[in-house]
């Protein structure tokens, strides 16, 4: 896990997943009904947190030079240029858009990828 100045040990990720195994281990199995699909929920979302905090900033630098090989800035830009048809539609944008959804998938249901 990367540390970031100034701060120490733990991280925010490692925080989250604190948390998150608590709710798991402790919470989950001593409630019931609505308490407990809330709490459900809570551990999924903090698991999509701790995700995005240790993969976010590498798939984001991917992601803006896949985008940069297309010529594009941002999403936005990516979006312009295709409704525009001045990115053809074919296998780079192809490419880069199967990648896009598979960032946004390991971050939030990593289970839904059959490879990777």
């Amino acid at each position: 896990m990367t540390r970031t100045e100034p701060h120490d040990v733990p991280t925010a990720a490692e925080l989250v997943a604190a948390v998150r195994d608590f709710l798991q281990s402790d919470v989950l199995p001593a409630v019931e009904g609505r308490v407990r699909y809330h709490t459900r929920v809570a551990v999924n979302v903090l698991g999509m947190v701790e995700r995005e905090l240790e993969l976010g900033p590498a798939q984001a630098a991917e992601h803006a030079a896949r985008l940069a090989e297309l010529g594009v800035a941002d999403d936005a830009e990516l979006a312009a240029a295709i409704r525009e048809g001045r990115v053809p539609d074919d296998g780079p944008l192809l490419a880069v858009l199967e990648q896009a959804v598979r960032a946004k998938l390991k971050v939030a249901n990593p289970g839904y990828l059959t490879h990777d």
